[in-house]
């Protein structure tokens, strides 16, 4: 393992960390504060607890009204400001995303989604129309005869 310490001495080493020497995650919590242990502690702590609630209302806000997913993500980069963990999950998180925007644009996956898509809307727009004809604008609770 590399710590670093030999940088000063071999020539040939690049100025640049490659992939598998990341550079160091560092808090971004002001001077004061990571000087005193128990105040970074505390700053971790809320850190932590904010970056959860925020996760969280993302969560909720899947299934009502809101933007859930960019909720999730500030959530995960509120985290990424003081713990590594959540940084290396929000870079893998950014990647695997531009990956699945630069797979959606080629041409095939465009062509093939929009033949996936017209062809679900066909199957329910005759399960809807075999419903309407069978039992009218009837709700499905107050069909009478089975």
């Amino acid at each position: 393992m590399n710590t670093g310490s030999d940088r000063g001495t071999n020539e040939s080493a690049s100025s640049e960390p490659t992939a598998e020497e990341a550079p160091q995650h560092e808090s971004k919590a002001p001077a004061f504060i990571k000087a005193n242990r128990s105040l970074h502690l505390s700053w971790q702590v809320g850190v932590f607890v904010v970056g959860l609630a925020v996760i969280g209302a993302g969560v909720a806000m899947l299934v009502l009204p809101g933007p859930g997913w960019v909720a999730i993500f500030a959530g995960l980069a509120i985290w990424a400001t003081e713990f590594a963990w959540a940084s290396l999950v929000l870079r893998w998180t950014k990647r695997k995303v531009t990956e699945a925007a630069q797979k959606a644009l080629d041409p095939k996956v465009r062509r093939r989604n929009i033949i996936l898509t017209s062809v679900g809307l066909a199957i329910a727009a005759a399960l809807i129309g075999f419903y309407l004809w069978k039992y009218g604008l009837t709700l499905p609770w107050n069909i009478k005869d089975q």
